[in-house]
């Protein structure tokens, strides 16, 4: 497979020799998204005094793809790649800008000879209007005839509401929080009725039990500390003390969630408190690595994350991914950036409520928090995942699989290439017990394999 992977790939993994396929830990992948605090703005601070750092760019399937990083932290730089136009330039005959529409001349009007074929045209067009008519008063009134009068109801299509979408924004900004640090500034959503609060690992991490500012979103503020934390989901728990009787948020199914429906994002962006933005779920699925950030120089894989053009700006990460009910169904984390800014382009990405549920009761149970794995190194092959190498006494040893066999299905689940498989596996609880289809030796069949936790 020439893209090894089939998604992003950046300096930031290492040069590899020519021609030798590249092999990854499940859910890893080689791209890099930086994961730094929320910058405070305030003059004479790192976020204000820290230069810009270039990073490369990652090519995505033969194009281009900016590289990754939370929304919170310095400004920093992708460089997209850039083609030249083919030889000819723009503004020359039949050489259109990249991306550009191709022009066609407009079909001549018909002349004397064609008045027999627009008589013919004319004439279906009147009788399809008439049949039309005919079936439409049908429907609106009655059939008469020998057999028993029938009546026929006709419903309109329902319009959007878009009163609906101000509702759910005001019912869910009380339980979104902004949350203070030494170090930077991001959002929390508040879990409990005395003040347990999910929010990003990055947010909080360095601060150790350093009492960190909360406010809500009527102006009060308490003080927090972190109760756990969970580096490799990018995710955290922090309490918010003396406080009782908070609104709490309710976390709906993720997996409910389809491309195209409605999501709205309400945190802190730039630290404006409250801020909601609209958009959709753009692709469901999707694995990204955050790469290594200043602060702990480990990179960070979130499988399974939901992907949203909902603006997304640095202070929103910890903030809420809300559907049309008012359920929070994701945790927003990670944005692209292009540019020299890193600000917003439309590609956002949030950790699914389910993944939330599991790492938070962990958390407050004071266990470590557990990730699903199977002991495999995979690549894409050609239409679906190989594996590479299978870690002796793992669960995919115990389950039978082997080197070189191609996974195409996880459950129903579609498996195109290695990172369909990571977040496949991600999503799944540690103790399910999943079918995978294989290729082996041109022949399919299925695997029952155990999901474990490490």
């Amino acid at each position: 497979m020439s893209e090894h992977d089939s998604m992003w790939a950046s300096g930031a993994s290492g040069d590899r020799p020519a021609g030798q396929a590249p092999q990854e830990q499940e859910g890893r992948q080689e791209s890099t998204l930086v994961g730094q605090p929320e910058p405070t703005g305030s003059a004479g601070s790192p976020a204000a005094e820290a230069p810009t750092t270039a990073f490369p760019a990652a090519s995505y399937q033969g194009g281009s793809y900016p590289g990754y990083q939370p929304h919170s932290g310095y400004p920093q730089t992708a460089a997209w790649q850039y083609q030249p136009p083919a030889a000819g330039g723009p503004g020359q005959p039949g050489t259109p800008y990249p991306g550009a529409p191709t022009w066609q001349p407009a079909a001549p009007a018909p002349g004397a000879g064609n008045r027999a074929v627009r008589g013919v045209i004319l004439a279906v067009a009147a009788l399809v209007l008439a049949l039309v008519s005919g079936l439409t008063g049908g429907f609106i009134g009655r059939y008469f005839g020998a057999g028993p009068t029938v009546t026929k109801t006709l419903t309109a299509a329902p319009t959007v509401d878009r009163t609906s979408v101000a509702a759910v924004a005001a019912k869910v900004q009380p339980v979104v929080v902004d949350i203070s640090t030494p170090t930077g500034e991001g959002s929390g959503v508040v879990i409990s009725a005395d003040g347990n609060i999910v929010t990003n690992n990055h947010v909080v991490e360095g601060v150790g039990q350093t009492p960190l500012d909360v406010t809500f979103s009527n102006g009060k503020t308490a003080k927090a500390t972190v109760v756990g934390t969970d580096p490799g989901g990018d995710l955290a728990v922090i309490k918010a003390t003396g406080v009782s009787g908070l609104p709490f948020a309710t976390l709906g199914d993720s997996d409910a969630m389809q491309v195209g429906d409605t999501v709205l994002a309400i945190g802190s962006p730039l630290g404006l408190q409250g801020s909601v933005t609209a958009g959709i779920i753009s692709a469901l699925h999707r694995t990204i690595d955050e790469g290594a950030n200043s602060r702990n120089g480990r990179g960070n894989s979130i499988g399974d994350a939901l992907q949203t053009d909902a603006a997304i700006n640095p202070g929103n990460s910890g903030g809420a991914l809300v559907n049309l009910a008012g359920e929070v169904i994701g945790i927003n984390t990670a944005i692209a950036t292009s540019g020299q800014g890193a600000g917003n382009i439309g590609v956002g990405f949030a950790i699914p409520s389910n993944q939330v549920k599991s790492t938070a009761q962990q958390l407050l149970s004071g266990k470590p928090v557990a990730h699903p794995f199977i002991g495999v190194q995979i690549q894409s092959g050609e239409s679906g995942a190989l594996i590479a190498d299978v870690t002796a006494g793992g669960p995919a040893d115990k389950a039978g699989l082997r080197k070189g066999d191609l996974v195409t299905k996880i459950g129903d689940r579609s498996i195109p290439d290695a990172k369909a498989l990571s977040s496949a596996v991600k999503s799944a609880k540690v103790g399910d017990r999943l079918p995978f289809t294989i290729v082996r030796n041109g022949s399919e069949q299925q695997i029952q394999v155990t999901i474990g936790g490490n």
